[in-house]
């Protein structure tokens, strides 16, 4: 038997429970409003870094790897793994904490998206050094 899967020891970037609204036609959360919430883990670091306005440029990778159902409890944890001249690149793991009633902790998606920093007026600027 596996070992139980434990949430990372460090503070999530963002925790939010799907609600019956968000769920498909057959009864799981829509994969696009898991992706809408990763968007915004992923940029929280992103801005932090980049000291101002950042924009999505890429969704590098990304894996569904269990189904995530109304009532379960998302912890997204990013961490920025690359940073260009104007671009950072952050790593999103999304851990599920399963019901009460069977109390179990499962990842159910990992991704990877690139972000850049960008102006008042939408144009890349270089990133400031980082301090």
């Amino acid at each position: 038997m596996s070992e139980p899967i434990k949430l990372p020891d460090r503070q999530p970037v963002l925790r939010v429970m799907p609600m019956p609204a968000d769920i498909n036609a057959s009864g799981d959360v829509f994969g696009g409003w898991v992706m809408a919430q990763i968007d915004i883990a992923g940029g929280i670091p992103a801005v932090r870094r980049a000291h101002g306005r950042i924009a999505t440029v890429a969704v590098n990778a990304l894996q569904f790897r269990q189904p995530v159902a109304v009532g379960d409890l998302l912890s997204f944890y990013a961490d920025v793994v690359k940073v260009g001249k104007t671009s950072i690149t952050v790593d999103v793991q999304v851990y599920a904490e399963r019901t009460p009633e069977n109390p179990t902790v499962v990842k159910v998606t990992e991704a990877q998206l690139t972000y850049v920093a960008t102006d008042a007026h939408g144009n890349k600027r270089p990133l400031p050094p980082e301090y």
